[in-house]
């Protein structure tokens, strides 16, 4: 309950003031800055969830809610319950935040996290196709992330049995891409050339 106050107290600050962590509370420990996991960050989510619930669908700190309940959720290995919330979230972010591309992508990659998570693994793909697309189309083949969801695009075309298709992409531009832009030693470029 001390983290709960804590983080709400942190969010008022934010709100009234500008200062402090804000959201960040939700997630991350007051006292040695890391962040909370397993059944805490689960708890707090939660205290998160039904504290601010009560306010407009548009309002941040609410969207913001939703998107670390369905993460803790994930995280805890709840993927079925995860889903629900993290497509809600989804919706919310098109209707609300669709200006903000990025934030679209992020959680459409959630969403197709979850999928594949509980065995839906041809709508994951789908959703993952988009995505691969549309990173490239807002920041180009060589920006970090698309290249981190080129790679789980690839993961899930070899799981589905398009192996060709996912070597073809690993080969032809991630890994290329990845030593270009990241550096050959960079932890995304060894993991790309792993595969």
């Amino acid at each position: 309950s001390c983290l709960v106050r804590q983080a709400e107290m942190s969010v008022k600050e934010w709100e009234d003031q500008r200062t402090g962590e804000g959201f960040m509370k939700w997630n991350t420990c007051f006292d040695c800055g890391q962040s909370f996991h397993g059944p805490v960050l689960l708890a707090l989510s939660w205290a998160a969830w039904k504290m601010y619930l009560g306010l407009p669908e548009n309002n941040g700190t609410r969207w913001g809610c939703m998107s670390l309940l369905g993460d803790a959720l994930r995280s805890n290995g709840r993927c079925a319950e995860a889903l629900p919330v993290m497509e809600a979230h989804l919706a919310l972010t098109r209707r609300g935040w669709s200006h903000e591309q990025e934030y679209v992508l992020a959680s459409q990659t959630n969403v197709s996290t979850c999928l594949s998570a509980v065995g839906r693994h041809n709508e994951a793909l789908a959703i993952l196709r988009e995505v691969y697309a549309g990173w490239v189309a807002k920041r180009g083949v060589s920006y970090h992330e698309t290249i981190k969801c080129g790679s789980n695009l690839a993961a899930s075309l070899a799981r589905a049995g398009f192996w060709d298709e996912g070597s073809t992409l690993l080969r032809d531009q991630l890994l290329p891409a990845a030593r270009r832009s990241l550096g050959a030693d960079h932890d995304l470029t060894l993991k790309l050339d792993q595969n």
